[in-house]
């Protein structure tokens, strides 16, 4: 359990969020500029991404936990890990970070504030894909913090990067982000009318592997 207060920690689920998605965003704009190869634009997207997260959980997990994803406190809030009143704070702050972190990567990169994306993100198998994506970044989360915690920000930072490119979506895995993307018709852009799918498929996949791992962590005597 955190020693800071609801309003620290408040605080660091919307910094951490806008961080992330300023890097998530910023990236992408980044990269579709210094290249035309698609390939390698995700590469740069990529890396940046898995970094940031490597460096954002380190430095902000000890105040919030450093969720920085609505289904992460769902999972968190079931486990009675966090109580449910307060993961609505979260999700909050987290989607109010995300909508900030895409202002602030538009300002540094002199783009109109204000967009809608026109980026087309649907279909089954996308939904599938986010499915399986958000249940490995919470079977990670709760295997980490079962056997590794000191790992964690690497163990979740390695993860995303891989799924990144194993995952036919580019793995949002995050509802709050998928928003969040819905308001920049850049490179990691995803159309406003394709989240719902998204973040149902997300908070699916997330509710499974809490399931799935509240057995598989639980030792049994034979």
């Amino acid at each position: 359990m955190s020693s800071f207060n609801l309003e620290r920690r408040l605080a660091a689920e919307f910094l951490g969020t806008a961080l992330l998605v300023a890097a998530v965003v910023g990236s992408g704009i980044m990269a579709e500029t210094l290249t035309k190869d698609v390939a390698l634009a995700l590469l740069c997207n990529t890396v940046a991404t898995g970094a940031i997260l490597v460096v954002l959980i380190t430095v902000l997990g000890p105040i919030s936990g450093a969720h920085f994803n609505p289904a992460v406190s769902l999972v968190f809030a079931i486990r009675r890990d966090l109580q449910f009143s307060d993961a609505l704070l979260y999700v909050a702050a987290q989607i109010a970070g995300g909508i900030m972190g895409v202002l602030i990567a538009h300002a540094m990169f002199d783009q109109a504030l204000l967009q809608v994306s026109s980026t087309v993100r649907s279909g089954s198998p996308q939904w599938f894909a986010e499915f399986l994506a958000a249940f490995g970044l919470i079977t990670v989360i709760l295997a980490g913090l079962k056997f590794s915690s000191a790992a964690l920000p690497w163990l979740v930072g390695l993860y995303i990067t891989a799924a990144y490119w194993f995952t036919a979506s580019t793995s949002f895995a995050n509802p709050a982000v998928a928003i969040a993307r819905s308001l920049t018709d850049t490179f990691s852009g995803i159309r406003p009318v394709d989240v719902p799918a998204f973040a149902a498929a997300e908070l699916a996949g997330a509710v499974l592997a809490l399931l799935v791992m509240q057995w598989l962590l639980t030792a049994r005597k034979s």
